[in-house]
């Protein structure tokens, strides 16, 4: 499936500087491949943020945050990984200089290799204990390669019910596949490729293929799905996770939860909610049948002719979810996305001409925007243009911080997902007609 850039304009940009880059050529760059992934935020760390304990200022952010700043907090949370030589004793040593430092092992897997084994701790030290003082302990009692980061609750939990709990989520909804894999993996980048790019021929076996710091497999809906990890080596067994839900998910087939939620309009009239997939690509291209061209330009940034032939890559659950509200009739009047890219995610809007500005937009909007945050992730952003106001109107709507940055036309708005402000958001009970 071609992973052209068709939902969007915006240029590629995957770190908060590059949006300072002016933004010419829109519709030239819808042909740009971009993978769609989960936020890396749903493991608990901003974007661009460097592993914990790799950075130049590591020693004392890990120092000071397992001291909570003002010595609050008596212990602290560990992940811990470290290479041993694979013979009699090797485990035992690392354990023992490990208790010296008055370090409780809470955990251990065990991801054998080669020419040794890799060792994976989840460890409760002492709040002041210092990083360096915790590796040169590991190094000094046989063990290389050590690789650290502060861990929180959600890693007490053991790694047979974590993941047959990310597999229960895979079953049930096609779109947690990439989620599940984050959290599986760590922090990680996650595309989904054509078989054949720019670049040659991407065929993957399989079985899969495991490169050190990359793995690549089979993508349940064709072409290949590639994973990174370049602060950390993959294991054979995080492999074998990975693969065995990619596998699931293939077997399943695509689906999606079908709750729906019934709203009435303020003249009466009343809308279907629910999620939606490529099953519904008839009622979607039924749809722009209707929409004017100044509508679809607006969404597109291109040729309107063209807007047909990206429906059936935004509706796939692979690359995020999307929310479609019908009539009593059966006809989709709108569409919202909610689109993994990258290290971000991205939120778009279509509604009918005849359609619009009854708030089934913001609708969309609101319900998008908890679903992000629900993910872990920190913020959203939307591609428009300057003109389009009723965008502009439902991002006001959503009542967070905003941040705009505007070029040659083209708006990007991010909005910050303030837990707080969305929850109250809810408790007033804002529905569909309040503008």
């Amino acid at each position: 499936m071609s992973r052209d850039r068709s939902h969007t304009a915006r240029p590629r940009q995957n770190r908060p500087a590059t949006r300072q880059k002016a933004v010419a050529g829109l519709w030239t760059r819808w042909t740009r491949r971009h993978g769609h992934a989960p936020p890396l935020d749903d493991t608990g760390d901003g974007p661009g943020r460097p592993p914990a304990g790799t950075g130049p200022g590591a020693r004392s952010e890990a120092t000071a945050g397992a001291a909570g700043g003002a010595g609050a907090e008596e212990s602290a949370l560990w992940r811990m990984r470290a290479t041993v030589r694979d013979e009699p004793g090797s485990l035992a040593a690392l354990c023992t200089a490990l208790a010296g430092l008055r370090v409780d092992i809470l955990s251990l897997q065990t991801h054998p290799l080669a020419d040794g084994t890799v060792d994976e701790f989840l460890l409760r030290a002492p709040g002041g204990l210092d990083l360096a003082d915790l590796r040169e302990t590991v190094t000094a009692a046989g063990g290389s390669d050590t690789w650290c980061e502060r861990a929180d609750a959600h890693d007490l939990v053991d790694a047979p019910t974590r993941v047959l709990g990310l597999a229960t989520r895979t079953a049930v909804d096609t779109s947690e596949l990439p989620l599940a894999l984050r959290q599986l993996l760590g922090r990680c980048t996650i595309r989904s490729l054509p078989v054949r790019t720019a670049a040659g021929p991407r065929d993957v076996p399989v079985e899969g293929v495991l490169e050190d710091t990359v793995m690549r497999l089979r993508a349940p809906e064709g072409g290949v799905l590639s994973i990174e990890r370049p602060y950390l080596p993959f294991t054979p067994t995080e492999f074998a996770r990975a693969r065995a839900l990619v596998e699931l998910d293939a077997r399943l087939g695509p689906r999606v939860p079908r709750g729906q939620d019934v709203l009435t309009l303020p003249e009466g009239a009343d809308i279907t909610v629910r999620r939606a997939d490529t099953g519904d690509l008839p009622a979607a291209k039924a749809m722009h049948e209707r929409c004017s061209d100044r509508t679809l330009g607006l969404r597109y940034h291109g040729p309107v002719g063209d807007a047909d032939r990206y429906l059936n890559h935004l509706l796939s659950p692979h690359h995020g979810r999307t929310l479609a509200a019908y009539t009593a009739g059966g006809r989709i009047v709108a569409l919202g996305h909610l689109l993994w890219d990258g290290d971000e995610t991205e939120v778009a809007l279509l509604v009918e001409d005849a359609w619009q500005h009854r708030g089934i937009g913001g609708e969309l909007l609101g319900r998008l925007v908890t679903m992000a945050a629900g993910t872990g992730c920190e913020s959203v952003y939307a591609v428009t243009q300057a003109s389009n106001t009723g965008m502009v109107a439902a991002m006001r709507g959503l009542g967070l911080p905003l941040d705009y940055q505007i070029e040659e036309g083209t708006l990007v708005i991010t909005a910050r997902l303030d837990p707080a402000a969305l929850a109250a958001r809810r408790a007033c009970g804002e529905r569909i007609g309040r503008e």
